[in-house]
């Protein structure tokens, strides 16, 4: 979580950049921060209303990126953050440019903006807006970009990725002036060039939203985006929240390697995760005296004469058969390498083969990487083809790392899906399920148990035919990480509690209830014996013939093992063989000190060969 105070891009001192590791074959690193500039429409047109509520453009544009500060102060706290409007009667920027207003130059978001932000809500917020800042037709978007391209040179911060977002209702600004449409043209080419990509979140306007008219030659889209696909007008602020997240959403791999098809053709593939574990974010230590983050570095002393020792002067060993196999740091990396890093095709299987019990753990998606290898898009796609027309998986031999072991897998095709509103439900590419070993698999021995009647069976068929629903995992949050980050907003934005959080997990009693019916009183009929209570306390029965007394009493586990018995186990190398109680009992007796079992075996060890 953030420390909810903004950071000022102008300051001196380093700055630790996280570094993302590409692939080992492509050579590449990408590392720096995520940047992102809301660029919005501030003319009349954006405050149009678009329900009976009375809400307009404006509006779910101020909301969509409140809710995207707060999100990134929650999840990417490093990234940085800015908003522009453009069309306003007054202006504040860098160059001096006229109709461009500057609220919020790139930074990492804080608490200060949020509330600021906070002000233009609803229609005390409008009209706080139009008084403060103000609206106007006589605006230059070339100007807009031009600060907006200032705004990313300025920061001294490395940047992994380069966004502009523009929001607006207007699909042709700058209609009969030819000038100003060069000009726009031309300095979103200037953008392109340096690797900023511009978006466009348009808003519905009435009689509709045509691209065509001028912003096609305006947006740029990143190479893994599809030139063809354009999301449709938004008129809800849910809609525009998910175009939104859909394109600011990082898609860092995580490893970039060779798919091997055979020994002279191979296709350039990155390894992503598209579900990631929601955690509570890492405690941040600080100083009692400052409240400044504090860094805590390790270094490692000569237990015997207190001398710092370097990272030379430390070795790794390992106790075989009574003797000490010192390694050097080159042997122990060689030992962890199995084989370079990659996808190796092994052949083909019909998808019905893949069962679900072959499940070991969650699966990465496959998506190729142009940038690495050029034509693995196309050779990509082909493959993706053949395999949903074949229905067929490959099968593969995994290495994405030098030092991990290989795993079998399959990859397993996906076709891509899309929304009414065009925004991507699921990706193209190959799912690489992680196949088991066949120590992964064991067979249970199961008891016979009494087994249902038909009867019972059919009436739980029609209970769990009542109660079906379709699931979505995104339906149902984490309740307590939702209170935990609610509590934080409110004790950052100084409100007077924080917001309520609705448990989404907890079954939906009543509604049950009337679904179901007579349901569950018919099933108990048939399943539970008469005057039988289901919720009442079970009686534990006490096994033939063994008294209460002899149920209380616990058998103590000798842990006492005598000293010619410990100097035998020291002599032959076998200590490690005896317990942990048992080696604490011995250190106990002899004043030695130890936690672990390798710490407990070495000072019984030492004692005996000096003894």
């Amino acid at each position: 979580m953030s420390d909810w105070k903004c950071f000022n891009p102008d300051e001196d001192e380093e700055e630790e950049e996280e570094v993302e590791e590409g692939a080992e074959t492509g050579g590449e690193r990408f590392s720096g921060r995520d940047s992102l500039i809301f660029l919005v429409d501030a003319s009349r047109a954006m405050y149009e209303s678009l329900d009976e509520d009375g809400n307009t453009c404006f509006d779910i544009t101020i909301q969509c990126i409140r809710s995207v500060y707060t999100n990134k102060i929650i999840s990417s706290e490093r990234d940085l953050l800015g908003l522009v409007f453009f069309g306003t009667e007054k202006h504040k920027n860098s160059v001096d440019f006229k109709h461009v207003y500057v609220l919020h130059e790139l930074d990492m978001p804080g608490a200060k903006r949020v509330l600021e932000l906070d002000k233009y809500k609803g229609k005390k917020g409008r009209a706080y807006f139009s008084e403060t800042v103000g609206h106007s037709k006589d605006f230059s978007l070339s100007d807009a970009l031009w600060i907006c391209a200032n705004l990313f040179s300025d920061v001294k911060l490395r940047m992994s990725h380069k966004r502009v977002m523009l929001f607006t209702n207007n699909d042709h600004p700058h209609d009969g002036d030819n000038t100003k449409i060069k000009q726009a043209f031309t300095k979103a080419s200037d953008l392109r060039e340096t690797g900023i990509f511009i978006d466009l979140m348009h808003l519905k306007k009435e009689g509709g939203f045509d691209i065509s008219l001028f912003y096609r030659d305006i947006i740029n889209t990143a190479e893994d985006e599809d030139l063809k696909v354009h999301f449709q007008e938004s008129a809800k602020l849910e809609d525009l929240v998910n175009k939104v997240r859909a394109k600011e959403t990082k898609k860092r791999a995580l490893c970039r390697l060779n798919l091997k098809l055979s020994e002279d053709l191979a296709v350039a593939v990155g390894v992503f995760n598209l579900v990631q574990k929601a955690v509570k974010p890492a405690a941040v230590k600080l100083y009692r005296e400052t409240n400044e983050p504090v860094k805590t570095k390790t270094r490692t002393f000569n237990k015997e004469t207190g001398s710092l020792m370097l990272p030379s002067d430390t070795k790794r060993a390992q106790v075989y058969g009574n003797r000490q196999i010192v390694l050097e740091k080159e042997e122990t990396e060689q030992v962890k390498r199995f084989d370079e890093p990659g996808l190796v095709l092994i052949g083909f299987k019909p998808l019905v083969l893949l069962k679900k019990h072959h499940f070991v753990r969650p699966a990465q998606f496959l998506y190729p990487e142009e940038s690495l290898m050029t034509g693995s898009t196309t050779l990509f796609n082909a493959l993706l083809t053949r395999c949903l027309e074949r229905e067929v998986m490959a099968l593969c031999r995994y290495t994405p790392r030098r030092n991990i072991p290989p795993r079998f897998v399959a990859l397993v095709p996906q076709e891509e899906e899309m929304d009414n509103q065009y925004v991507q439900i699921t990706p193209p590419g190959f799912h690489l399920m992680f196949l088991p070993f066949l120590d992964d698999i064991r067979k249970l021995d199961v008891s016979e148990k009494m087994r249902a009647g038909r009867e019972q069976v059919e009436k739980m068929k029609e209970i769990v035919q009542k109660l079906r629903f379709k699931y979505r995992s995104d339906d149902f949050e984490n309740p307590v990480l939702q209170q935990h980050f609610h509590n934080l907003e409110a004790l950052a934005l100084d409100l007077m509690e924080p917001e309520p959080v609705k448990d989404l997990t907890l079954p939906r009693v009543e509604m049950i209830d009337n679904r179901l019916g007579p349901l569950v009183e018919e099933f108990k009929d048939i399943v539970y014996p008469p005057n039988y209570n289901p919720e009442g306390k079970a009686i534990k029965r006490k096994p033939d013939g063994v008294s209460s007394s002899q149920m209380e009493k616990k058998v103590k586990t000798e842990v006492s093992v005598s000293e010619e018995d410990l100097r035998s186990y020291v002599k032959n190398g076998n200590l490690g063989k005896l317990t942990v109680p048992v080696l604490k009992e011995a250190c106990r007796r002899y004043g030695l000190k130890g936690s672990k079992k390798q710490e407990l075996v070495d000072a019984v060890t030492d004692y005996f060969r000096k003894h």
